[in-house]
């Protein structure tokens, strides 16, 4: 087993923000996908070469797609931001 991308805080914080569907994303898979997203950009990676305990790579994509126009990332962005300001982090 490979170390996760996020600590358990982390995906407390962002989990709520990943919408499930009624016909899926099945939740069990969700933090994997997420983390394969961050493991893609972490290393600047082609989508193809996405090791395979994130999911198939064509499915992590998709998920990045809804994600990215769902607006997913910037409200995790604005959550984070939210979270500092009240513990006077900015």
């Amino acid at each position: 087993m490979s170390r996760p991308q996020l600590s358990d805080a982390e995906w407390e914080f962002i989990s709520p923000f990943l919408p499930v569907g009624e016909y899926g994303p099945y939740p069990e898979n969700l933090r994997a996908h997420f983390e394969g997203v961050v493991w893609r950009f972490r290393n600047g990676a082609k989508w193809r070469e996405l090791p395979e305990r994130f999911g198939h790579w064509s499915t992590v994509y998709g998920r990045f797609r809804q994600w990215r126009d769902a607006g997913v990332f910037t409200a995790v962005f604005q959550g984070a931001i939210a979270e500092a300001a009240e513990r006077g982090l900015v």
